[in-house]
Order: C-alpha cells, then structure tokens, then sequence
C-alpha cells in the first residue's frame, strides 16, 4: 500500500467511525435521553472500527462487523452481571482476557477483532453495579455496530486481491515458467517473494485451522519453493535432456489447471496424472544411470545432477497440485501422499481445532505467552482500579490494552509518547471546559471535528498525537451527558499514567524480551529436529533392496516448523525488529529446515538407488557426511542459543570414482546443498546474542525426548 492510499484508508475509517458513532449518540442522548445507550452506540464503534482489525471491504467487512454483535453483547450482559464486587470483575477479566487474546489462534481475524471486544467487557464490569441498566447498555451497543455496518456499506475501502488469487497469479507464473516461455529468473522469483506471509494483509493470511485455510497456506509455501526452483534452474546452462523437457511440460500443465481452479472455483483434475509422470521420469533416470555405469560409455553424471533438480522442482508441483485439490475439494479425491505431509486432510474440523489449540497450549508458544502477559496486565489493572477506586477506572485498561507491546522497550516508548500526549490533552480539555462551562451545544458541535481529527491525525502521527486528540474526544462527549469540570481531565491523566505502569510492570516479568528469546529457541530446536533426518534418509538410499525402509518420522519436525514460523511471524511484527539485519538469517534457517523435511519426502520415493549397492569407500563417505551433516545442525543450534561449540569442519567431496553406479547422484546433490545452506547460515549465526539460560533449553529438549 503506498502512502497516499494508506493516508486514503485512514481518513475513510476516521469519517465511518464519526459518522456512526453520532448517528446513535445524539438521538439516544438528546431525543430519547438515554445517556446509557447513547455512551455505548458512541464507544461501540469506536471499539469495533478502531480498536478491531476488520478484514475487508465493503459488504464483505460489514458482515464481520455483524458477526462481531453477538459476542459482544455477551461481553456487556458478562460484565454487568460481575460488577458487583471488585474480584469477581477481576477474576472475569483474567477469563475474558486471556480466551480473547489466545483466540489469536485461530488466525489473524480472530486476532484483529479481540480489543474491541475486550472493551465491551471492560465498559461494562465498572461500578455502578447496575442490572437494570443492561436493556439500555446492550441497545447502545447494538445501534453502535449496525450503524458502523452501515457505514462500511456506504464508504468501503478499495478491495484487495484475495489470498486465492494471488496463488493462482503465482501458480500461473510457474506454468509460464515450467512452459518454456522465456520467463526470466528475476520475475519468478520476485513472483515468489510476492506469496510471503509478511507481505499479505494480516486479514488475507490464510492462518486457520481448518482444512481449507492449512492445504492453501501449504500451496503459498510449495509454489514459493518451486519459482524460486524454476529460477535456479533457468540459470543453469541449457543442455540436450528430452526427459526433463517432457516432465517440465507436465508440470506446467498441472500448474495451469490450477491456476485455473483457484480463479474459477471449479475443482481441479483428480490429481495423480504428475506423480505418474514422476515415475515414469525415474524409470527413465534408472536406464540412463545404468548406461552412463557401462564400462566404456561416457559419464552422464551432469544430465542426472539436473535430472535430479528437476524430479525435486516436480516434488514440489506435486505438493501444489494436492493442495490445491484439498482446498477446491475440502478432501482430498485420493490418499495423498506422504501422510506427515498432508496430515491434516482427512482429519475432522474440531480435531483440527483441537490440535491448534493444543499445541499451543505451551510456554514455547508466542501466542500463549502474549494471552497470559495481556490477561494478567488487564486483570491487575482492573484489581488496582478497583481497589483504589479511580474514577473513571476503566481508563486504567484502556492504556494496559492499547499501550501493551510485546518487550519492555517497545511498551516503554509507547507509554513515554503516550503520557506526553494526554498531558497536553489533558490542558487543553481542562482549558475547553473551563472556558465553556456547562453550555452543552457547544460541546455537541465540537464533538463531530475533535472525533474526525483524534480518529485521523492520531494513526498518522503517532500515539502522542492520538492520547493526546482522544483526550478532547472523551472531554467534549462526557460534558454533554453529566456536569463535568477540568478534574476530568485530571482523573484521565491519573488512570492512563496508573495503566501505564501496570502494563509496564507485567511487560517486565513476562516475556519482557518479546518474541526473540522464543525465536532463538524455537529455531535452535527445529534445527536439532530437523538434522536427525540427515542419517536415516541416506541410510535408505544406500539400501539396495526393493522394498525401501520406512522414511523418517518427521511429525515432531513438522511441529517445531510450525512453533519456530509462528515466533519468527512475531518478532518480525514486534517493533523495530522490522529493518533488523543483523544477528543470524532466521529465514535461512527454515530454508535448510524445508531442505531437509523436502528431501526426506522425495528421496525414499524417488531417489536413484545403486544397481548393486554402494562402493564401500561411497558408502562410508555417505554415512560420514550424513552424521557430519547432523552434527553440524545441533552445533549451529547451539550456536544460536548462546553455546560457545567447537569450530566448523568442512564437508568432504565424495572420493574419486563415485558415479551413479556407486553412489546416489540424489543423495549427493542433496547433501552437498544441505553442507553450502549450513556453511551461510553458520556466518550469520556467528553473530547471535548469547541465551540467558541455554541450560533450560536443554531441560526442555529433555522434556520433548520424554514426551
């Protein structure tokens, strides 16, 4: 989004808000005079439209706006009925609180739409203990929001392109691409950089936990592999090999029709079609490795490298072809294979659910951490506010849910800008009160332009700007309900100032470095996972026998990749983090970790075998390279936790006289891709921070092996 649109989106929000909050404000104030109803139909789309993260435009958005009513008024009836006393309202918050944040889970929707619904809860859980105040608070409420809808009808922001269609331009691109069509290196991959999670609207990231939402995140990842493949490829230099031709056609077939089934809707072919190309690729690979063995005949070693590129840029057509069949489909239409990969495809919805929930229920898990650190701020806040009975108390939570950050230093900065900004609004609605005394038309027409400016001005300058504007917004419309002097704003400056440093203080004890200590973590233990795949999977393609071992168990590295992407999503959004380039390359880090889980699906299936077995000197090179290759996973792991490991040894070639009749061409091109990512990853994990305690995460690895 360029400046100018996000200045666009900012001033039409700012105008949707004013507008349906004075639309239910005024009549409920001044026609009906229902001051109780007229301050929730003011606050509710304040909570909804600016507190909220509503994904998309238009009708679509107004439909969220509308599913976001019927907890909210559960939130209201919930905070009304635990108002009478002071630690059920508490005990409440922590509840509500902590279920609200962790819903983060379910994916950045759900996640955008929780602080406006904590308000509702927080609006409504302060004295005045007043059951029969519940009609009027939950009619405010209800006028708020559907006049917001109504709004979003009237003035939509632009449309953005769906996530669908962005992986169907993707998986285009790679038809293009695999096609022959000249399609240069830089556009596949800008193509590919295109699909990254970070460069998506949060409210487009396909993040759930159903079966729809994982097989098309599975489908970004694949196609982002395979351009990025294509690209590697096309810099290669060209060379006679009929069969890698035939199967790059069959793989821009199959990326065709699936680009056409995410534009259209209609299911794709049955898939199956590229797998049996697949095969019959390798059946052609066989013949060609066992004439290159003949004695006499040329070396053909270069043809099965690339043949070797191009059966794992097919791998991962293939991953693309099933996933986008389980999304178009809801099932797959065949087993799909392997089953670790696509492990979720024939699972119900609530075991689904019940996984994502689950495996997050964690202290290694970023989401867990921000809904205990935010339940624990909000309830405190709500218990200090209480005891001391602040005036205006829920003032108090207002600064803990809009002031929190994930470390210390970035709620610190918040909180300075913050305090700046509501001292000075905090003189200037002390001043407008004192000078225009208890003439409420006034206040009225002042109302509507100090919303528009707050709502507007305060997103695009920053949060002083914001306290400071919102300040004037809470003066001008409480003058017009109740007589008010400026020890209002007094009362506001004490309740963010108290806020404030609850947040801070629960930001200091819990988690207080944000996502980056898990980031290292979680990184260090999917390496150590991950490299433990390195020795079976060569072990099976030295096998000579037919029937092939069962591949490695890559569930538990499955896992990890899924705890380590989610820490890594969280502290590139944390604050400042953004632009950091230095310390190591998180992303070569799930570069080499999708190396090793891809080559343990394809290998065991698809990956040449000697004809009689390896050559002992092959074979003892293989296996020493592939617990070198081990080794070095769990010692730059704990390079990254802090831990001062012996220095790096460099992989060996493979001895002399070591062709595909001796050892797997696969397996070496493999290996020695994995040993060159290891060797770059390396000198930027070189410049890491050491752990506070590496002794834990070893307690923790412990635990895992026991589990």
């Amino acid at each position: 989004m360029t400046a100018g649109a996000g200045r666009s989106a900012v001033l039409r929000r700012a105008l949707r808000i004013t507008l349906a909050a004075l639309a239910g404000f005024y009549p409920l104030l001044y026609a009906a005079e229902r001051p109780t109803a007229a301050l929730y139909a003011l606050f509710a789309p304040i909570a909804v439209g600016l507190l909220s993260a509503i994904p998309g435009s238009g009708r679509r958005q107004a439909l969220v706006v509308l599913r976001v009513l019927p907890p909210a008024l559960a939130l209201a009836a919930l905070g009304t009925a635990l108002a009478v006393n002071t630690w059920a309202a508490s005990g409440g918050m922590l509840a509500v609180g902590f279920l609200l944040a962790f819903a983060a889970v379910a994916g950045p929707r759900a996640a955008g739409a929780a602080p406006g619904l904590q308000l509702f809860y927080i609006l409504a859980c302060f004295p005045p203990y007043d059951p029969d105040s519940l009609g009027d608070r939950l009619t405010g409420l209800t006028v708020g929001i559907l006049l917001l809808a109504a709004t979003e009808l009237l003035l939509p922001d632009p449309s953005v392109p769906a996530y669908r269609q962005r992986l169907a331009d993707a998986v285009g691109t790679a038809a293009r691409g695999a096609s022959g069509a000249g399609v240069p290196p830089q556009t596949l991959r800008e193509a590919g950089a295109r699909m990254r999670l970070s460069r998506l609207p949060p409210s487009e990231r396909p993040a759930g936990a159903s079966r729809t939402d994982r097989a098309l995140e599975q489908a970004g990842r694949a196609v982002r592999r395979l351009l990025d493949q294509l690209a590697t490829l096309a810099e290669l230099p060209p060379a006679a090999d009929p069969a890698s031709a035939a199967l790059l056609g069959h793989i821009a077939t199959v990326c065709d029709a699936g680009a056409q089934s995410l534009r259209t809707g209609r299911p794709p072919p049955v898939p199956g079609a590229l797998e049996e190309a697949m095969r019959g690729f390798q059946s052609s690979r066989v013949r060609l490795a066992s004439e290159a063995s003949a004695p006499g005949s040329p070396p053909r070693t270069d043809v099965l490298r690339r043949q070797s590129r191009v059966l794992a840029l097919a791998e991962s057509a293939r991953i693309v072809e099933v996933a986008v069949d389980i999304a178009a489909n809801g099932r797959p239409a065949v087993q799909p294979a392997p089953h670790d990969l696509f492990w979720y495809a024939r699972l119900s919805t609530p075991r689904l659910w019940a996984r994502r929930v689950l495996g997050n229920m964690t202290l290694r898990s970023v989401l867990f951490q921000n809904a205990v650190r935010i339940a624990l701020g909000l309830a405190a806040a709500r218990l200090v506010a209480g005891s001391l009975d602040l005036a205006h108390g829920f003032w108090v939570l207002l600064a803990v849910l809009t002031l929190g950050r994930t470390t210390v230093g970035a709620a610190w900065k918040a909180v300075r800008e913050a305090l700046v900004g509501n001292a000075v609004g905090a003189l200037a609605a002390g001043a407008l009160l004192i000078g225009l005394g208890s003439h409420t038309d006034a206040y009225a027409a002042l109302l509507a332009p100090a919303m528009l400016l707050g709502f507007s001005l305060g997103p695009l300058l920053g949060i002083a700007y914001a306290q400071g504007l919102f300040t004037l917004v809470v003066a001008t419309a409480f003058a017009q309900m109740t007589p008010v002097t400026w020890q209002l704003s007094e009362a506001r400056m004490i309740d963010v100032a108290t806020g404030s440093a609850i947040g801070l203080l629960c930001g200091l004890l819990a988690w207080p470095a944000g996502a980056r200590r898990e980031a290292v973590r979680a990184m260090a233990a999917l390496l150590r996972t991950c490299g433990t795949l390195v020795p079976p999977t060569a072990e099976d393609l030295l096998t000579p026998s037919p029937v092939a071992p069962a591949p490695p168990r890559t569930l538990p590295s499955l896992h990890r990749l899924r705890l380590a992407e989610a820490a890594y999503a969280q502290y590139r959004s944390e604050s400042g983090t953004a632009a950091d380039d230095t310390g190591p390359d998180w992303h070569a880090v799930l570069l080499v970790a999708d190396h090793i889980l891809m080559g343990a699906y394809r290998l065991p299936r698809f990956g040449l075998r000697p004809g009689n077995g390896p050559s002992p000197p092959c074979a003892d090179w293989a296996r020493a390279s592939a617990s070198h290759l081990d080794r070095e996973t769990g010692r730059i792991a704990s390079l990254l936790i802090g831990g001062r490991p012996a220095p790096a040894t460099p992989l060996v070639p493979p001895p002399e006289g070591c062709s595909p009749a001796t050892l797997s061409v696969d397996l070496e091109v493999w290996m020695t891709s994995l040993g060159l990512q290891l060797t770059r990853l390396e000198a930027s994990a070189a410049q890491t921070h050491r752990s506070p305690d590496p002794g834990e995460d070893r307690r923790e690895d412990r635990r895992e092996g026991r589990r």
